[in-house]
This record gives C-alpha cells, structure tokens and sequence, in this order.
C-alpha cells in the first residue's frame, strides 16, 4: 500500500525539482489495458486489409494513442502516486478496456460504446487536470488550458452517441482535432513545465515496444496456421528481422535531447513533433505486423496480393518516414545523415509495393527485411570510432 494515503498531485518537472525517474508498476499495469486494445486494432485490420480497412484502422488507432498519451503526460508532470492518484488510473483503464470492447465493430454499431468510453476517458483526465491545477498554483494555466480543451472534445465524443453516422463521424473529427490542438495553444504555458527528460522517453519506448510485441505475435500466429516448409521459415525470420531491425534503429538513438533542446533554446515545436510523430510511427509498426501475419498465411507458391504487399510496404515506409523527421528535428539523435537514409528506406519500399506486382510472398518480405536491415548496418557503420574524424552527427 502506498505510504501517501491520500496526497494532493505534486509538480514532479522542472530543472530545480526533476530527478532521475522510471515507468511506475502502475503504469505498467496501466500500459496492459493498451496491448489489448491494438491486438482488437490489429484483429480488425486483418479482417479487412484493403484501403477502407486501413482508414478504420488508423481512424480507431487514433483514440487508443491519445488515451494513452493523455494519462502519461498528466502522469509525467504531475504523479503523486496516493490513493486518489490510483483510483483515477483505474476509472481511466476501465475506460480505455472499454474502449478495446468495442472495437470489433467500432465505426458501425458499437461505434456509441467506443465514443462514450473515449469521453468518460477524457473526463477523468479533466478531473485529474483540475485537481492538480487546484494544489499546484504555478501550474493552474497550463492545467486550466487543458482541463478546458479536453472538456469540449470529451463533451463532443459524449452528443455523438446520440447522432446518427456519419454526423457522428463528423464530431468524433472535430473532437480529436480539439484534442490535438490543445497542447499546441497551450504552448507558452509548457516552458516551465516542460516534460521529464528521463521518464517519458522511457514511457514512449515502452509503448512502442507494445506495438512492436504485434509483429512478434504475428510471427507465431502466421507460422502456426501454416504446415513449417522452407519459404514459410525464411518469411517468419524475415519477419522477426524486420522487427528487431525496426527495435534497433528506434532504441539505438532514443534520448531526452528535445527536451533539453527546449529548456536550453526554448524550442518547445521540437517537443511537439516529438509527441505527435509518434503516432504514424506507432501506426506503422502496429500495421506492419499484420502484414507480416498475411505474408505468412499467403500461399508461398502464389504472387502476393496487392493489398498485401501495399500493407506490409507501405507500413514500414510509414515507420521509416517517422524515424526520418525523427532524426531531421533532432527528436532521436540529430543526425541528417542518418534522416536522408531512412527517406530513401521509405521510397524504396514504396516502390516495391508499386512495381513489385507478381513477386512472391517470401520475396517481398525478403526485400522488406533487406531494407530495414540496411539502416542498422548504416548506422553501426557510421558509429564505427575509426569513422568519427568529424562529428557523425552532422
């Protein structure tokens, strides 16, 4: 049981106050509810890989992200870690498991539930918002901002239960855009509470490692569902290539620098696109296990459809772009070198979905791989010490 029975939330940022910090067992726990909620994400996509498959997909993937977002940027600022602080956690996991209910048939019938747990989601961030704004007086204009923003999109997610599609469509669009904005209005109230340079890195790790776990499961799933022959064993070891490649490039050049950047030249957008460029990465990695999954069940004998090579091509782009602004914006290790390879890693895999009609299941994901591993061995090239006779980072 927590020594702080019931505690007021405290300022836990700030370069005067921050000390080094790690991802609470609460919020490992809380990070559990979000694996169920992208495998819902993923069973969907598999049900319907075609473009209109795709677009539900994202259109869901989007809530899931800004829930999670939500508590662990509140979390990161303002953690007390007392009785109060758990509750509110937990109404916020039974939200968001209430949320990964309903996402089987979540832009149709069970659109109402979907829409009602995302509000009552955001609602209790707002009550969390308020009452740190309450206790913390140096903090009441960002938490008075934000309580104020997620209100009226919570209170738009709330009318849509009650209108017909696709109006309903309509306020979900306008309520995530209010979502989206309200950190960015709020921008000159962040400079003094800016994120924690230690804690939410590793939180942003922890969620990728989440969506990265997808194309693991995939890879079993895939090869269990399939008699073992020698172009089903070399996909899946593509596959599970593809992923620790992916892991590699991601993890290898993590870090707090926009943080720092932002404390040290006030350059809170580099902050921003560090927070929101996560979720096409995100995205792509979540969709890319499907991907993965489909090469596998696909007859190895027979050209791989175009729906699939676009799925598993197009989402490894996706992750290869993200990492490329990344790199551009000094979000990862700044390093333009490092950000033109994996441009050129995204149009190369757009060009095989686009000429790679007819090619085999196990020679797409064979030149997926190839791909993704270039830009590992790039980067342990460029780290190699005999190399460093200028900066590497330039």
């Amino acid at each position: 049981m927590t020594s702080n029975f019931l505690q007021p939330p405290r300022l836990r940022v700030g370069e005067d106050t921050e000390e080094e910090r790690r991802a609470t067992w609460l919020e490992l726990f809380y990070d559990l509810v979000f694996v169920v909620a992208i495998s819902q994400l993923a069973h969907n996509l598999t049900e319907d890989i075609s473009l209109s498959g795709w677009f539900g997909f994202v259109v869901l993937f989007i809530p899931i992200w800004f829930s999670w977002i939500g508590t662990t940027l509140y979390a990161n600022r303002f953690d007390s870690d007392d009785v109060g602080h758990r509750l509110l956690i937990g109404l916020q996991m039974l939200t968001a498991a209430a949320m990964a209910i309903n996402i089987h048939h979540g832009l149709a019938e069970s659109s109402p539930g979907f829409a009602l747990s995302y509000a009552l989601g955001r609602a209790v961030l707002v009550i969390e918002y308020v009452r740190a704004g309450r206790h913390i007086p140096s903090a009441r204009p960002l938490t008075t901002r934000y309580a104020i923003g997620f209100a009226i999109a919570a209170f738009l997610w709330l009318v849509s239960t009650s209108v017909p599609i696709p109006w309903r469509f309509a306020l979900w669009t306008l309520g995530i855009i209010i979502d989206f904005a309200t950190p960015l209005t709020g921008a000159k109230f962040q400079i003094g509470l800016l994120p924690h340079a230690s804690h939410l890195p590793e939180r942003f790790g922890l969620f990728t490692i989440i969506v990265l776990g997808e194309a693991i499961i995939a890879v079993v799933n895939g090869v269990s569902e399939q008699k073992w022959d020698t172009l089903t064993v070399i996909a899946a070891v593509f596959g599970l290539l593809i992923a620790f490649s992916w892991w590699w490039v991601y993890f290898d050049n993590l870090g707090g620098a926009p943080i720092q950047m932002a404390r040290t030249h006030g350059r809170i957008g580099v902050v921003n696109i560090w927070l929101y460029t996560h979720l096409p990465l995100v995205i792509g990695i979540a969709a890319a296990g499907v991907g993965v999954e489909q090469i596998l069940l696909s007859k190895p004998t027979l050209a791989l459809p175009d729906s699939q090579r676009w799925l598993i091509c197009g989402s490894v782009a996706l992750c290869s772009l993200a990492i490329s602004i990344f790199h551009r914006y000094g979000v990862l290790r700044y390093c333009q070198m490092r950000s033109q390879y994996r441009l050129w890693g995204a149009v190369v895999l757009l060009a095989i979905a686009i000429f790679g009609k007819g090619l085999l299941p196990v020679t797409v994901i064979t030149l997926v791989a190839v791909v993704s591993v270039v830009q590992v061995v790039q980067d342990l090239y460029q780290s190699r010490p005999t190399t460093r006779l200028v900066d590497p980072e330039i």
